[in-house]
């Protein structure tokens, strides 16, 4: 598969955000495990292969398709946020952190109050089911105080059974909870997104996309008003991709790098599901044992977890950051605040409209 150079242009606009590069094919690098394309000269691809550090089963997806005005959204200054409020909803306690951990502490250093919603109960996630149950919900309360949210919540869905649930209960809680929490805007994984072999993920996915419409509503659930609750109108979606071989929308890249750190011990904090947690100073005992030492991972416990996390597991973001001249990145599908249409439609009205 072809890469892209990525060759940057700049545009007038917001704070913070740049147009898309430009994207120019170019011969692709020798990357071990993976043969040249055979793709013609004259036929333009229409998804890209991410290179990979081969460090981590739960990167970037294998393949990107990017969208002709990809944004790349920067650090923006002060709080432009203040007083907003988002919502990170996973299928399991690893998922936000590993796929978006970075901007949703951007985001939340911005001025959001951030919310970690967590559907399944992660039973699988552990020595045994009910030790997987605990563990992680201790896991999800340290990862939501790693990104600096401010309360997580659990559902307790059976894990990699939520198939089996009524989506539109999980969907009507998630409705309450946006509304309770007048939530603006969603971090979650794409409801299209391809080839990913988790069942949880389609159904915490679609579940949170229809509760963002139908949470703005004034006929779904509405006991909810006569107790006191408001319409949550949510206007802005990060949309991440969790697949290996997914061809992935992309219309938005988010600059982590100052909040690398904040994904690292994000993800050090889900100790009971993989790849990080204790990795780092699991590796560190078993060389000692062999007499031997990897300097990278330092003279302790958290030392060692902390590196192993940042330098083997966060390889595939550094990567992926390359391509747009940034130290990290993250991918979403974003979807944006709609226009006003009744406020345009009266001022072509009033421009046009003539006496009788």
């Amino acid at each position: 598969m072809r890469r892209r150079k990525f060759l940057g242009r700049s545009i007038a606009g917001g704070v913070g955000l740049t147009a898309a590069p430009a994207l120019m094919p170019s011969p692709p690098p020798q990357v071990a495990g993976r043969r040249p394309s055979d793709l013609p000269a004259s036929v333009t691809p229409v998804a890209y292969a991410n290179r990979s550090s081969g460090y981590n089963p739960f990167a970037t997806p294998d393949y990107y398709t990017y969208t002709d005005d990809l944004i790349i959204e920067r650090n923006r200054p002060g709080k432009p946020h203040r007083g907003k409020v988002l919502a990170a909803v996973q299928a399991h306690s690893d998922d936000i952190p590993l796929f978006a951990g970075g901007t949703v502490a951007k985001l939340i250093d911005e001025g959001y109050t951030g919310y970690l919603i967590r559907i399944s109960n992660d039973e699988a996630a552990g020595r045994t089911l009910g030790y997987g149950v605990v563990q992680n919900e201790t896991d999800c309360q340290e990862v939501a105080k790693a990104l600096g949210c401010k309360k997580a919540f659990s559902f307790y869905y059976r894990n990699h059974r939520m198939d089996d649930c009524a989506e539109i209960e999980i969907r009507a809680r998630l409705i309450f909870l946006f509304r309770v929490l007048q939530v603006d805007t969603l971090v979650a994984m794409d409801p299209y997104n391809h080839y990913d072999e988790n069942p949880d993920h389609f159904v915490a996915a679609r579940a949170a996309e229809a509760a963002c419409w139908m949470a703005g509503g004034g006929k779904d659930y509405p006991e909810h008003y006569k107790a006191g609750l408001q319409p949550a109108r949510l206007r802005e979606k990060y949309y991440h991709s969790r697949s290996p071989q997914g061809h992935n929308l992309v219309n938005r890249v988010v600059d982590i790098s100052s909040y690398i750190d904040h994904k690292v011990r994000g993800n050090v904090a889900n100790k009971g599901k993989g790849p990080a947690g204790e990795a780092g100073q699991r590796l560190r005992r078993e060389l000692a044992r062999q007499g031997r030492k990897l300097s990278l991972l330092g003279d302790n416990d958290e030392t060692a977890n902390f590196q192993y996390v940042k330098h083997f597991l966060m390889d595939d973001w550094k990567l992926l950051g390359e391509r747009f001249g940034l130290p990290y990145a993250e991918a979403f599908r974003y979807i944006g605040p709609q226009p006003n249409y009744q406020d345009n439609v009266r001022k072509y009205a009033d421009q046009h409209a003539v006496r009788l």
